[in-house]
């Protein structure tokens, strides 16, 4: 029988020193893995990120390189939210298999469900972005159809076979327990960015607004209704097609910038005065604290996820109202003075959200997950 002393280990073996992630390249998780692989390698970690989804664009790839620890290894296998992906899901596991055979990592870190119970022989680690059964009962105001069944399926079974899950927001969290059961070692750990590198350029009189533009939780064609009543032009920055679609998002009465790099979007962002995001769904919002963090006064639809970020820093406005989202803009545009305290309160509260705080509460998860598996091995090898 192996005694106890047999099988004890130093604390430098539990902390994770190698992270096999996953990230999709169409959306924010993957500005979200960039910023946390950035974080990590404050504590000496290399992270293997493999990216699906479509293709890395080459304003990706440059982007990835300036990244100290991390290799990217890309694939275009479908996520398990786009129109008929289960073939290419089931390959895109086996591909993730074999990356753990490769490269042995310490943790597997998955940004999305469906691969959380693949037969790994490392800890797994599962972050909750977001969930086309959180995102249809939050936008469509009802339950997702039957049609979407089997993601249902493979989304529960992914989850409850993680050894954590994390999401953004209490609100995501709550909502994923609600759907799915409860979750194994839920933890909140909120999204971080580095603050902005100001321009030195002043401000202009324009609204912004970012992201999937034809994703209805955004809600940005309530802003092109809007938009020829207002004093301001409004500029939307974002991919406009639909990965699985024909055609693309038509929104008149505003310009339309199309999909931008992560450098180009800081720019952009350290010259808008106000963004606005009129969200019907949104699990945390990045974009809108890249917004405050470069010196924009944030206007946020009225959602339980942007009230536990933003608190006071914000101003909320019911995200089915077109006319109170006028006057809420048309009352800014007209109050240099309250749009001034307004970016002040926003640009406190993001640098609450830090990037090397994110870094250190995922650092702490996985080892606490390495932990685990190390008492569990334990027990087993005792009762053996």
């Amino acid at each position: 029988m192996i005694n106890e002393t047999s099988i004890q280990t130093g604390p430098s073996e539990l902390e994770p020193r190698k992270i096999l992630m996953t990230a999709d390249t169409v959306g924010g998780v993957w500005t979200y893995s960039l910023e946390l692989a950035r974080a990590l390698a404050l504590h000496g970690v290399e992270v293997i990120l493999a990216t699906m989804g479509a293709p890395l664009s080459e304003e990706q790839r440059a982007e990835s390189q300036s990244v100290p620890n991390l290799q990217v290894l890309p694939s275009t296998y479908k996520l398990e939210w786009m129109e008929d992906p289960w073939p290419e899901v089931t390959m895109a596991g086996d591909w993730l298999l074999s990356l753990e055979d490769r490269f042995r990592p310490d943790i597997i870190h998955l940004n999305g469900y469906s691969h959380g119970d693949l037969p790994w022989s490392t800890p797994v680690v599962m972050v909750a972005h977001s969930c086309v059964l959180s995102w249809w009962r939050a936008v469509k105001k009802e339950e997702a159809p039957v049609s979407w069944q089997v993601y249902r399926e493979k989304v529960s079974a992914g989850l409850h076979a993680a050894d954590l899950v994390a999401a953004p927001s209490r609100a995501m969290l709550s909502e994923l327990e609600a759907i799915y059961g409860r979750l194994p070692n839920p933890r909140v750990i909120h999204n971080g960015r580095l603050l902005a590198r100001s321009t030195g350029a002043p401000k202009e009189a324009f609204i912004l607004t970012a992201g999937r533009l034809w994703d209805e939780a955004k809600n940005v064609s309530l802003l092109a209704e809007i938009a020829p009543q207002l004093p301001w032009p409004v500029f939307f920055a974002g991919e406009d097609k639909h990965p699985d679609r024909r055609g693309r998002a038509l929104h008149p009465h505003v310009n339309l910038l199309g999909r931008l790099s992560l450098s180009e979007m800081e720019a952009l962002f350290c010259k808008a005065s106000i963004y606005a995001l009129p969200a019907r769904y949104e699990p945390f919002g990045l974009s809108a604290l890249e917004a405050a963090l470069a010196g924009c006064a944030l206007v946020l639809g009225d959602i339980p996820s942007l009230r536990e970020i933003w608190g006071n820093s914000a101003v909320f406005v019911p995200p089915e109202d077109p006319r109170v989202w006028e006057h809420a803009l048309k009352r800014l545009i007209g109050d240099r003075e309250l749009v001034s305290e307004l970016t002040i309160n926003a640009c406190r509260k993001a640098v609450e959200y830090s990037s090397e705080k994110m870094g250190s509460e995922y650092w702490e998860a996985y080892k606490s997950v390495l932990q685990d598996e190390r008492h569990h091995h334990h027990q087993l090898v005792c009762e053996s």
